[in-house]
């Protein structure tokens, strides 16, 4: 069973940035494409960045489309979200998962971008 820990968040002003870590334990998570999910508050969960097992193919929601960066060590099992030009559109609690989900997500990490 893989299990997931997020860190990395924090409150940021609007245009400031924020790197997002996600451990990955249980051993088979570098096989797997790995995301990053969103959810505000209200709202369902998101998917917002996925990148393949080997790092070379990414992709990114629209909405973040040259703003986040997604990268992966597979050596440390961690998979990140760099994010750049924050804007308050971006507040909520972040995720990571491996596509196909796991069944049971980790706790997340709170950005809030606020002046």
């Amino acid at each position: 069973q893989v299990q997931f820990v997020e860190s990395g968040g924090g409150l940021v002003q609007p245009g400031g940035s924020l790197r997002l870590s996600c451990v990955a334990s249980g051993g088979i998570a570098n096989l797997y494409t790995m995301g990053w999910f969103r959810q505000a508050p209200g709202n369902q969960r998101e998917w917002v960045a996925t990148i393949a097992n080997g790092g070379r193919t990414t992709n990114v929601v629209d909405s973040v489309k040259g703003r986040f960066t997604i990268s992966r060590d597979n050596a440390k099992n961690t998979v990140y979200l760099q994010m750049n030009s924050l804007k308050p559109e971006d507040t909520a609690v972040y995720y990571c998962n491996t596509l196909p989900k796991q069944p049971y997500w980790g706790q997340g990490t709170q950005v809030t971008v606020s002046s």
